[in-house]
């Protein structure tokens, strides 16, 4: 079981993470498909603040003896998972980026052919 004082400062942590993540999607700071992760993660956090019998049967489920080791083990999985979730956003960024990149310089090219044809049409014009 939890203490009152300390439940009472988990809730007030957990409605301050809640008020970060707002803060940053108005800033524009976050995306909102990408809000979704943080605040699913502020969720589960929530839930288990309120309702801390919640991790205790889920740990005793997964066969794990210690409450303090199965919350570790559940916190370092869904870091995991959040981690992962960003690598792979990082990864389709850099797709992105680097498709980007090579359009601009086939465009670039292109601008850079036309502007010869031009000066040669310009100096055909003259010669005449």
């Amino acid at each position: 079981m939890i203490p009152a004082t300390l439940r009472i400062t988990l809730i007030i942590a957990v409605v301050c993470y809640f008020i970060i993540i707002l803060y940053f999607l108005k800033q524009k700071a976050l995306n909102l498909k990408y809000t979704l992760l943080w605040i699913v993660a502020g969720l589960v956090m929530g839930i288990l603040v309120i309702v801390p019998e919640l991790l205790v049967f889920i740990i005793h489920v997964f066969g794990i003896q210690d409450n303090m080791n199965g919350l570790f083990i559940f916190a370092i999985g869904f870091i995991i998972m959040i981690l992962l979730s960003l690598t792979s956003i990082a990864s389709r960024q850099n797709r992105k980026i680097r498709t980007l990149t090579q359009e601009m310089s086939i465009l670039d090219k292109k601008v850079r052919e036309l502007e010869e044809r031009a000066v040669l049409a310009d100096v055909d014009r003259k010669d005449v």
